[in-house]
């Protein structure tokens, strides 16, 4: 399963490795207090017609961001980690959002998995090889997609049929042009040179037999991390990625 595939955490995978968490910086260079990104992160999801923002509660503690409260459907908890990933100072996510289903969106298990093969089927880019099981709102995600970025269409279009409450993505890699380690690393590396919001000299990459990239190093905002994984994930040969990316917004 993919991490946070239900939206249930977005972390830096090193947020935890230091006692002390660099607080969060406004767009002036100021550090916020708690309370000042807080606000900010409720602004926000206040901001986004797709979160009931007032069934959720926000909490800040040093650039970490948590997020409580029960919601009507999967696409409303993982609009809620979107929402708050965009603020400026969040250096770590953790949705503890509850997903409790409306009594008329409820499905039976056969109904709901016709409901989102019928989702996949409708969009282009998932392949007729992904298949999907469903147990009392949990969907699972099985078969093959050549890329990643299927796999995770696949998810997000999922999410987005009433009656799911979570997902667990079990869709394998086939990919044809496995490549070598070596040529992964330079297309990734080159990819990153490329970008207009990545900091080549900051992040570092590592590659092993078997497909495997390890992602390190630091960015300054979400959107930055997402853009890293998203270039990993497209070099040739990458079945796993191992993601060490830190967000730290540092002025």
């Amino acid at each position: 399963m993919d991490a946070a595939a239900d939206g249930s955490a977005i972390t830096s995978a090193q947020g935890e490795a230091s006692e002390h968490h660099r607080p969060g910086t406004g767009g002036n260079g100021a550090t916020m207090t708690d309370d000042e990104l807080r606000r900010e992160v409720a602004a926000e999801l206040s901001w986004d017609p797709r979160v009931d923002s007032e069934v959720i509660e926000v909490s800040a503690d040093s650039g970490t961001v948590t997020l409580r409260g029960t919601v009507d459907s999967l696409r409303q908890k993982r609009a809620g980690s979107k929402a708050a990933a965009r603020v400026r100072g969040v250096i770590r996510i953790a949705n503890e959002l509850r997903v409790r289903i409306p009594g008329a969106e409820q499905r039976d298990d056969d109904d709901l998995r016709g409901d989102v093969l019928e989702a996949l089927m409708l969009d282009g880019s998932v392949p007729m090889t992904v298949d999907a099981r469903a147990q009392d709102g949990l969907v699972t995600l099985t078969g093959t997609a050549q890329w990643h970025y299927q796999r995770k269409k696949a998810e997000s279009r999922t999410a987005e049929v009433p009656g799911v409450a979570r997902i667990d993505n079990a869709i394998a890699l086939s990919r044809a042009d496995t490549g070598d380690a070596s040529d992964a690393r330079a297309a990734i590396t080159a990819a990153f040179r490329r970008s207009a919001v990545l900091e080549p000299g900051r992040l570092s990459v590592e590659t092993l037999p078997g497909g495997l990239v390890i992602l390190s190093g630091t960015v300054h905002t979400w959107v930055a991390h997402d853009h890293a994984l998203a270039a990993a994930w497209s070099a040739p040969g990458v079945e796993q990625v191992d993601d060490r990316i830190s967000v730290e917004d540092t002025p």
